[in-house]
């Protein structure tokens, strides 16, 4: 029986930014569901101060919607998602980004949901937490001003990080355009970033969190490596994968690798199509 496939978003993002990517898989013959995390989607918060002309003072103090979401929020939507799809039959479940640490947490929590777990340039964390990773030197070469350029509110005050995707600050455009889509055209980079959404919430999970040997070590998993990533490096990926294949080794990660940046599988989503559509036929 043909899985479906259950996509999972990174930080900032939604469902949206998959649909190019569903109508591939659709056209390979596979079903997919994209999920909207809590407070992403039509459930997140677009303050009017966020529209032109933008109020600074309002968009640093106006309360989000996303405020007091946890990874447990997140992983248990999903699991919501993922117990209506097995009902048809198996599943590969597929993170982006920030979107893997919650796929972990449902892997851990949930293994039987899960015939594969595949990241595509996500976080996996094993040895570490999540944020204590961005101190490794394998994310010495990512710029933190590329996101903070951005950021509008204190996040202690508004419970939440917020960024003015809507900037027109040349410094900052450039900024977000090489870490997330520096291979991309101009107008796809400023395409992507309109569908992007100003909030995100703040939890990214504790050692609680990190992969389990007994539940998420259990899942048949892929990492797609994504080798022309500056978000995310190549080396901080292969980190990733060797931790997990040393938790599990008898259950090691199948690897693939796209040449792409953070972004542009999803903006030219037929190589990963592919790929995914491959993994189709090795679900336990």
């Amino acid at each position: 029986m043909s899985p479906t496939f259950v996509l999972v978003h990174g930080a900032f993002a939604n469902s949206f930014s998959f649909a190019p990517l569903q109508a591939e898989l659709a056209l390979l013959g596979h079903r997919s569901a994209a999920v909207d995390l809590p407070g992403h989607g039509f459930e997140a918060t677009y303050p009017a101060a966020y529209q032109a002309p933008q109020d600074p003072a309002g968009l640093a103090t106006t309360p989000g919607s996303i405020k007091g979401v946890t990874l447990a929020d997140n992983a248990a939507r999903v699991i919501e998602t993922l117990e209506r799809a097995k009902q048809r039959g198996p599943v590969i479940l597929v993170g982006h980004s920030r979107g893997g640490a919650t796929i972990t947490a449902v892997g851990n929590a949930r293994p039987d949901l899960v015939d594969r777990i595949v990241y595509v340039s996500a976080w996996a964390p094993v040895d570490l937490d999540v944020g204590d990773y961005y101190a490794e030197p394998e994310m010495a070469s990512v710029d933190p001003m590329a996101l903070a350029g951005a950021m509008v509110a204190d996040p202690a005050a508004v419970g939440l990080l917020r960024s003015n995707f809507r900037t027109a600050d040349p410094a900052v455009l450039a900024g977000f355009k090489e870490a997330f889509l520096a291979d991309g055209t101009d107008d796809e980079f400023l395409t992507f970033l309109n569908t992007f959404q100003p909030d995100e919430n703040l939890d990214m999970g504790t050692s609680a969190d990190r992969a389990q040997a007994k539940t998420w070590g259990t899942i048949p998993r892929t990492y797609v490596r994504l080798s022309a990533d500056t978000s995310i490096p190549p080396a901080m990926q292969d980190r990733m994968i060797r931790e997990g294949d040393a938790l599990t080794p008898d259950n090691p990660y199948d690897v693939h690798t796209l040449t792409s940046s953070h972004l542009l599988w999803l903006v030219r989503p037929r190589p990963a199509a592919e790929v995914l559509a491959g993994l189709a036929g090795l679900s336990r």
